[in-house]
Protein backbone atom coordinates (compact mmCIF):
# COMPACT_ATOMS: atom_id res chain seq x y z
CA UNK A 1 0.00 0.00 0.00
CA UNK A 2 1.14 3.22 -0.43
CA UNK A 3 0.82 6.05 1.51
CA UNK A 4 0.18 9.40 0.30
CA UNK A 5 1.10 12.74 1.91
CA UNK A 6 0.42 15.95 1.39
CA UNK A 7 3.40 18.31 2.34
CA UNK A 8 1.57 22.09 3.09
CA UNK A 9 5.25 24.51 3.20
CA UNK A 10 5.69 28.01 0.83
CA UNK A 11 10.09 27.71 1.77
CA UNK A 12 10.97 25.97 -1.19
CA UNK A 13 14.24 24.74 0.63
CA UNK A 14 11.99 23.13 3.83
CA UNK A 15 10.17 21.40 1.06
CA UNK A 16 13.23 20.02 -0.30
CA UNK A 17 14.50 18.96 2.74
CA UNK A 18 10.92 17.48 3.86
CA UNK A 19 10.88 15.09 0.36
CA UNK A 20 14.80 13.90 1.21
CA UNK A 21 13.95 12.98 4.83
CA UNK A 22 10.76 11.49 3.73
CA UNK A 23 11.78 9.75 0.54
CA UNK A 24 13.07 6.83 2.23
CA UNK A 25 9.75 6.06 3.43
CA UNK A 26 8.24 5.49 -0.58
CA UNK A 27 5.18 7.77 0.50
CA UNK A 28 3.59 9.38 -2.91
CA UNK A 29 4.38 13.10 -1.60
CA UNK A 30 2.19 16.05 -2.87
CA UNK A 31 3.84 19.68 -2.01
CA UNK A 32 1.41 22.79 -1.50
CA UNK A 33 3.18 25.99 -1.67
CA UNK A 34 0.95 27.97 1.25
CA UNK A 35 -1.82 27.39 3.01
CA UNK A 36 -4.88 28.30 0.57
CA UNK A 37 -3.17 25.94 -2.31
CA UNK A 38 -2.70 22.93 0.52
CA UNK A 39 -6.79 23.23 1.61
CA UNK A 40 -7.54 23.25 -2.45
CA UNK A 41 -5.33 20.06 -2.86
CA UNK A 42 -6.64 18.21 0.17
CA UNK A 43 -10.54 19.09 -1.30
CA UNK A 44 -9.33 17.53 -4.76
CA UNK A 45 -7.86 14.52 -3.29
CA UNK A 46 -8.06 12.53 -0.40
CA UNK A 47 -4.38 12.30 1.49
CA UNK A 48 -3.42 9.60 4.20
CA UNK A 49 -1.70 12.15 5.80
CA UNK A 50 -0.96 15.55 6.23
CA UNK A 51 2.25 17.98 7.46
CA UNK A 52 1.46 21.61 7.88
CA UNK A 53 3.64 24.63 8.18
CA UNK A 54 2.52 27.18 10.98
CA UNK A 55 3.15 30.97 9.31
CA UNK A 56 2.22 30.86 5.46
CA UNK A 57 0.78 33.35 3.25
CA UNK A 58 -2.63 33.38 1.75
CA UNK A 59 -3.56 31.07 4.88
CA UNK A 60 -1.46 30.21 8.01
CA UNK A 61 -1.39 26.53 9.27
CA UNK A 62 -3.45 27.09 12.13
CA UNK A 63 -6.52 28.17 9.90
CA UNK A 64 -5.40 25.25 7.26
CA UNK A 65 -5.93 22.63 10.38
CA UNK A 66 -9.28 23.80 11.82
CA UNK A 67 -10.74 23.69 7.71
CA UNK A 68 -9.23 19.89 7.17
CA UNK A 69 -10.61 18.77 10.17
CA UNK A 70 -13.84 20.64 9.02
CA UNK A 71 -13.56 18.13 6.10
CA UNK A 72 -15.04 14.66 6.70
CA UNK A 73 -12.14 13.08 5.03
CA UNK A 74 -9.95 14.12 7.37
CA UNK A 75 -11.83 14.56 10.88
CA UNK A 76 -9.63 11.53 11.71
CA UNK A 77 -6.76 11.76 9.65
CA UNK A 78 -3.30 12.37 10.72
CA UNK A 79 -2.65 15.91 10.63
CA UNK A 80 0.99 17.13 11.39
CA UNK A 81 2.00 20.51 12.45
CA UNK A 82 5.79 22.21 12.36
CA UNK A 83 7.08 25.53 13.20
CA UNK A 84 9.76 27.93 14.25
CA UNK A 85 8.35 29.13 16.94
CA UNK A 86 8.63 27.70 20.14
CA UNK A 87 6.39 24.52 20.84
CA UNK A 88 5.69 25.82 24.62
CA UNK A 89 3.67 28.76 22.74
CA UNK A 90 2.35 27.07 19.86
CA UNK A 91 1.54 23.51 20.30
CA UNK A 92 -1.31 23.77 22.48
CA UNK A 93 -3.17 26.12 19.82
CA UNK A 94 -2.08 23.67 17.05
CA UNK A 95 -3.66 20.84 19.44
CA UNK A 96 -6.47 22.79 19.53
CA UNK A 97 -6.98 23.33 16.15
CA UNK A 98 -6.86 19.42 15.37
CA UNK A 99 -2.87 18.76 15.29
CA UNK A 100 -1.98 15.21 15.78
CA UNK A 101 1.54 15.99 16.70
CA UNK A 102 3.70 19.37 16.46
CA UNK A 103 7.34 19.69 15.26
CA UNK A 104 9.99 21.79 15.85
CA UNK A 105 11.93 23.51 13.04
CA UNK A 106 14.65 22.40 12.13
CA UNK A 107 13.07 19.46 11.70
CA UNK A 108 14.60 16.29 12.94
CA UNK A 109 14.36 13.57 10.19
CA UNK A 110 14.27 10.50 11.99
CA UNK A 111 11.49 11.93 14.57
CA UNK A 112 9.38 12.94 11.54
CA UNK A 113 9.49 9.48 9.80
CA UNK A 114 9.15 7.62 12.56
CA UNK A 115 6.17 9.77 13.64
CA UNK A 116 4.94 9.08 10.14
CA UNK A 117 5.23 5.84 10.04
CA UNK A 118 3.88 4.93 13.56
CA UNK A 119 0.68 6.78 12.32
CA UNK A 120 0.26 5.15 9.00
CA UNK A 121 -2.60 2.82 10.73
CA UNK A 122 -4.85 6.02 11.52
CA UNK A 123 -4.67 7.64 8.31
CA UNK A 124 -7.37 7.84 6.03
CA UNK A 125 -6.45 4.74 3.35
Amino acid sequence: MSVSLLVVEDKERTRQQLEAEINPLNFNLTFARDGLDGLSKAKSSAFDMVLVDHKMPLMDGLTLLKNLRDLPVYKDAPVFFMTTQDLIEVEPQALKAGATQCFSKPLDGEQVRKTLLANIERSVA
